[in-house]
């Protein structure tokens, strides 16, 4: 830890500069925490100042020192199995003594409940704190990055927000808003197209995220299911926040009124992060626009009788008008012996591209109590997107051989590799999206069990519209070559699906909450192909010892297949209908998932260890590959694998009142294609290439998720002899992710060379790293406004500290030449934040 203070303290002098010092008296506080039963010294008791982050913990005999500029305060002594107590103190020059005795409790867990914010009574369950995602050094603050942080979620793009969990596909995650089902862009080909994120920090209190084992109420998706809920006020003032940085801005406001009758609470997010996007080797005149409007609202008709509302608006643009791209990439030897491989692609690009994202989601629930213990709710949803793609861009390329040494400038190119090219590429796509859900819940708390039942009824509308081509000219020596790939087609989609869920959680044993078993199963049918799924699903949480926690969960999931993998990947030799009305027998992916694990804390230290593993059996999968953050489907059950792997993770309060996690996770995900699937494939492969095409995918292959190391960390520390800086430090690390390389395939009849994909998932990205930093002040302005003191935080972020280069994909020159997509390098981003 000593280490990690003179890390943190360096950096915040590297990103802020030395703090004047302020002439202040200062005094201290000390005293001896034990247990009112016993007279007993409690060691690992967190004191806190009422208000704020500032605090340290008892020690192994119960004491505690605490400097504090002179005043009075009000102190919180905390300890998990013991009721929190809030004592008045006020600091005089010197020593003042204040001791506290703390009364044992028992905690009774419901259904959804986490002993002292962390132990999850089910398996696979993780926390995510609103103020931490406020904290946590990112581009954006839209809450579904800070999941990057989280065991078993892949790490390998800052740009995007969509995750990859337990090896699963971007399409495999839930997603729900006070409990309303949302989704993510159908149509993004490159993270910085999305825009933000639906999910908006500012106005979330409780996120859980389940990475798997989740239960029946959740739906039918194969990996992850996040619950969010977002705030409900009652009886409160006027309170809210601002947020302005380089790259975005937000506000929020929430309160109560009807004497504590109705609730509500509103945010409006602006990002236009042009400087951010315009670090990358593509230089350019970028010019995003990411807007979002989100509310919510509850009234309580009676003490039984209850109404909330949740509505979103978001409308993403980006605009971009290309100029050049550079981009190195080679071997730099150091070794006269072997000489070096540097090369560069040099680009000039004309035209334009513009990406559209207006989505428009409205809900509406009514609760009901009928009884004390019989609840109901029912709940109508509207989610739409349109989504438009429109780009005419011409590029000019050469492969050039580089002298490591002569710097970069357009006149280091010592000689051309293999010819220029001209590439011509024009879209004009666009799609719109229309689901319309109505759902009813049910729960009946009985004294040791809670019953749950459900249905919901979704109607599903997709327009699909696609026009794009490319066209690509290259010269070599005296031959030239074009190669023409146009799409033109037109699809429409109207279904609908059904589905119910019944569960049960049961407490078992005699001591309440010893032993807690949730059974349950659902039903689902998608109109389609007219196919009923079945899902069965066990879980099991079991309290040791006050210290280990033991968990476990079986289940089925099935995941229906929605419009992108129905379709497929378009080609110019099939339309889109009729590869629909082709696919009449797909059949949902199906997963056999098993989890076991357990968590033991350990109090002196006030830190959780935690481990999992899980195996997951998978069948009747949908294979699809990853460009970028586009995900191409092939539109049939081809493929049957298997997934497994273990996620550890320390958490806890390494600096009172700050908490801090490190995660490892293990995974190995592969996959088998079918021999029907083989067969068929091959008999469609260019003439005397079915023998190579059943080669490049025989036996067990990596799936496109299949992240073998990932290690991420969330740092926070005060600045040692000033408590009211703040440093927070966020490390990732995951192992580079499976792709598919191309070879030179059969010349066209006019000459021309193609290209044809080489072993499937053969090759590796290079590993992902980043590191990125930020440093706070916090300053109280007002000590008694509207709804309570204001304070404002003043941030400087380093995002990427140390400069690493992460590729996300590669792109291929009309000679074979594998040039690699970066991301970001070293951004600075200022922040202000004020609450109020």
């Amino acid at each position: 830890m000593r280490l990690y203070r003179v890390f943190a303290l360096a950096a915040c002098c590297w990103l802020l500069g030395a703090a004047s010092a302020h002439a202040q008296t200062w005094g201290t506080v000390t005293g001896t925490v034990t247990d009112s039963a016993q007279g007993a010294p409690l060691p690992g008791v967190t004191v806190l100042v009422e208000g704020t982050d500032f605090g340290t913990a008892t020690s192994a005999d119960g004491r505690y020192r605490l400097e504090l500029p002179t005043g009075r305060y009000t102190l919180r002594f905390s300890a998990v199995g013991f009721a929190t107590r809030a004592d008045s103190v006020t600091v005089a020059e010197g020593t003042t003594r204040l001791d506290a005795t703390l009364a044992s409790t028992v905690l009774k867990m419901d259904e959804l409940t986490v002993t002292d914010g962390a132990v999850p009574n089910r398996p696979g369950v993780y926390k995510v704190d609103p103020a931490d995602v406020q904290n946590m050094p990112t581009p954006f603050k839209d809450g579904f990055r800070a999941l990057k942080t989280t065991p078993g979620v892949a790490t390998n793009n800052e740009l995007t927000q969509q995750y990859s969990v337990r090896g699963g596909g971007y399409n495999e995650n839930l997603v729900f808003i006070n409990g309303f089902e949302i989704f993510f862009p159908f149509r993004p080909r490159q993270g910085e197209q999305e825009g933000m994120g639906l999910l908006n920090p500012a106005l979330a209190s409780d996120i859980t995220f389940y990475t798997g084992g989740f239960p029946p109420e959740y739906g039918g998706k194969l990996s992850s299911a996040l619950d969010v809920q977002y705030v409900r006020p009652e009886s409160e003032p006027l309170s809210g926040s601002v947020d302005l940085s380089t790259l975005d801005a937000s506000a929020h406001l929430q309160s109560s009124a009807l004497g504590g009758d109705l609730g509500w609470g509103v945010g409006m997010r602006r990002a236009q992060p042009g400087r951010f996007f315009g670090t990358q080797d593509l230089k350019g005149d970028y010019s995003p626009r990411f807007t979002d409007l989100q509310g919510t609202a509850s009234y309580r008709f009676s003490d039984r009788v209850s109404v909330e509302a949740l509505g979103i608006w978001a409308d993403n643009t980006f605009d971009l008008e290309p100029e050049e791209r550079t981009t190195y990439f080679g071997v730099i030897s150091l070794d006269p012996e072997r000489p070096s491989d540097f090369k560069a692609l040099r680009a000039s690009l004309n035209g334009a591209r513009t990406d559209g994202y207006t989505t428009t989601f409205g809900g509406v629930r009514l609760h009901t109590d009928l009884s004390d213990r019989l609840t109901l709710a029912h709940d109508f949803a509207y989610f739409g997107t349109r989504e438009t793609e429109s780009f005419d861009i011409q590029s000019n390329r050469r492969v050039c051989q580089v002298n490591p040494t002569g710097g970069d400038n357009p006149s280091n190119c010592t000689s051309v590799l293999q010819g220029e090219s001209t590439v011509t590429r024009f879209a004009d796509n666009s799609v719109e999206v229309r689901r319309r859900t109505g759902r009813g819940r049910y729960e009946w708390d009985l004294d040791r069990q809670t019953l749950k039942g459900g249905w919901h009824l979704r109607g599903l509308h997709f327009d699909d519209n696609l026009n794009e081509r490319t066209t690509i000219d290259g010269r070599a020596g005296n031959r030239d070559s074009t190669l023409v790939d146009r799409l033109d087609d037109s699809a429409t989609f109207d279904e609908h699906q059904f589905g119910a869920h019944l569960q049960d959680a049961v407490d078992v044993l005699p001591t309440d909450g010893r032993l807690t078993i949730t059974g349950g199963v659902r039903a689902d049918y998608f109109s389609f192909n007219d196919e009923w799924t079945v899902s069965p699903r066990l879980s099991g949480r079991f309290v040791a010892t006050d210290r280990l926690t033991l968990t476990g969960a079986w289940g089925i999931y099935h995941q229906k297949p929605t419009y992108r993998e129905l379709r497929g990947t378009p080609t110019d030799t099939a339309s889109i209908r009729g590869t629909l009305d082709q696919n009449r027998d797909i059949r949902s992916q199906r997963s056999v998932q098993y989890v076991f694990g357990g968590e033991y804390f350990f109090p002196d230290r006030r830190l959780y260890l935690r481990a999992e593993a899980y195996y997951k059996d998978l069948d009747d999968l949908i294979s699809y590959t990853i460009e970028d953050v586009r995900v191409n489907y092939s539109g049939e059950n081809d493929t049957y694998g298997y997934t497994y792997g273990v996620d550890f993770q320390l958490r806890g309060e390494l600096v009172p009142g700050l908490e801090s996690w490190f995660n490892y996770s293990y995974l190995v995900s592969r996959e088998r294609f079918t021999d029907a699937a083989l067969e068929r494939y091959a008999a469609q492969a260019p003439t005397g290439g079915s023998d190579e095409f059943r080669k490049n995918r025989t036996g067990l292959l990596p799936r496109p998720a299949d992240q073998r190391h990932t290690f991420s960390a969330f740092v926070q520390d005060y600045v040692p002899g000033d408590k009211s800086w703040k440093v927070h430090m966020r490390l990732l690390y995951g192992s580079g992710l499976p792709y598919t390389p191309t070879s030179p395939g059969p010349k066209t009849p006019g000459g021309a060379e193609t290209r044809v994909p080489g072993d499937r998932m053969s090759g590796r990205l290079p590993a992902y790293r980043r590191v990125d930093v930020g440093a706070t002040k916090r300053i109280e302005l007002v000590q008694n406004g509207i709804g309570g003191p204001v304070h404002l935080e003043l941030t400087l972020e380093v995002l990427n500290l140390f400069d690493m280069d992460n590729t996300v994909d590669y792109s291929w020159t009309n000679n074979f030449q594998r040039v690699p997509k970066r991301l970001t390098p070293r951004t600075l981003n200022a922040r202000l934040h004020l609450t109020f």
